[in-house]
């Protein structure tokens, strides 16, 4: 069987692209397609396979401004030769899954979400977009949102990351999905004893606007207890010029910082929405409780007052008060390493693999129930 795995953009080591590591995993001899490809930061296991690019790695700058060029992603798509591919698997966040499949090929959706700036976000981004942007953003976010529900006609079957996310597939592709979480590495972190917890929060993750991090900022300054902040991205800047003395801004850090930091935090703070969110599980593996917006994914894998809590408005005195309520909690560290361990990456293989078969099998049974009824159709001189 033939394999073409098609992701978006190929610049990082995200949750998308752990989902990519783990089906390279389970198709060693797998293709990949992408928009942009930066090999020098993904994993040596994407990299040990064939991969191929869209026509928007040949334009300026394809692998930092990869989403000024989402206009032109549908067509690079459409472009992309999967003749003799028996089974596609598109995973989908940016333009993914709006190629061309053959005839005969089975073209399965991993949705991490239907595209977040044209669909449910599309609001919050253009918001934040300059006075040229945002003058050009509805007619090209038009155009883009119908061909994304058309070629939802393309994918045979859906999966979704999340009950969250499946229920986007199904208001704005009308489409049934199957609900698999994403693989986490709940292995490669560490517990420490009760006495080398510090006395601080943590917040990790990128600083964008979606994700409410001067929420956390805010709060801490108002609480004056200690924050630490690891992450990059657009809002960096701006929250240093607004974090207090107890806030610690570190950027973006090596994991073996961050897993230091999971250990020994008091608790994870998570403001934002998230369509799963990784992070929380990995504090959970490290056996620390999380502090979160109670809306998104994170309502599938944080239990409220067991492995943390929920506040279920994003303001500094809801996020205050789960704070409280968290730190009275006291979760056993060993309950909170085996929830997270239901999200393991083996999990994740086993679901994903039957998933497959399950479709696969179908389809030859389908294929096989077509040509019988077409034979019976057929003087039985052709027939023979």
């Amino acid at each position: 069987m033939k394999v073409a795995i098609i992701h978006y953009w190929l610049v990082g080591m995200r949750g998308g692209e752990k989902v990519v590591e783990a089906l390279c995993n389970l198709y060693p001899e797998a293709d990949i397609f992408t928009h942009a490809y930066a090999p020098d930061a993904i994993s040596p296991i994407i990299n040990a396979h064939r991969v191929q690019t869209s026509f928007i790695s040949k334009l300026p700058r394809a692998t930092t401004k990869y989403k000024s060029y989402l206009p032109f992603m549908p067509m690079a798509l459409e472009q992309l030769d999967l003749r003799g591919y028996d089974l596609i698997i598109s995973s989908e966040s940016g333009p993914a899954k709006g190629i061309v499949p053959p005839s005969d090929a089975v073209h399965i959706c991993y949705c991490h979400s239907p595209m977040r700036y044209i669909w449910n976000m599309y609001h919050d981004y253009r918001d934040r977009t300059g006075p040229l942007t945002r003058m050009l953003m509805p007619a090209l976010a038009h155009y883009v949102r119908n061909w994304d529900a058309i070629s939802a006609g393309r994918v045979h079957e859906f999966v979704a990351n999340s009950a969250t996310v499946a229920r986007r597939i199904e208001t704005y592709y009308h489409r049934p999905a199957a609900v698999i979480h994403p693989p986490v590495d709940t292995k490669a972190f560490e517990r420490v004893s009760g006495e080398e917890i510090g006395d601080y929060h943590l917040m990790v993750g990128e600083l964008v606007r979606y994700k409410r991090p001067e929420l956390a900022i805010e709060a801490f300054n108002q609480m004056r207890k200690p924050l630490v902040v690891i992450g990059g991205g657009e809002m960096l800047r701006e929250l240093r010029g607004m974090a207090g003395p107890h806030v610690t801004m570190l950027g973006p850090q090596p994991f073996n910082v961050l897993k230091h930091h999971y250990a020994r935090c008091r608790a994870l703070i998570f403001p934002g929405e998230e369509d799963f969110g990784i992070v929380p599980l990995e504090a959970m593996a490290s056996g620390r409780p999380v502090v979160a917006y109670g809306k998104g994914g994170v309502t599938e894998t944080v239990i409220d007052g067991v492995t943390g809590s929920f506040f279920h408005e994003q303001s500094v005195e809801a996020l205050i008060d789960a704070v409280g309520r968290c730190e009275a909690l006291m979760p056993d560290p060993d309950r909170l390493v085996r929830r997270a361990a239901e999200f393991g990456i083996d999990r994740f293989s086993e679901e994903i693999s039957q998933f497959i078969g399950k479709v696969l099998k179908g389809r030859a049974a389908s294929n096989h129930a077509q040509r019988e009824t077409s034979n019976a159709h057929m003087p039985n001189d052709l027939v023979r």
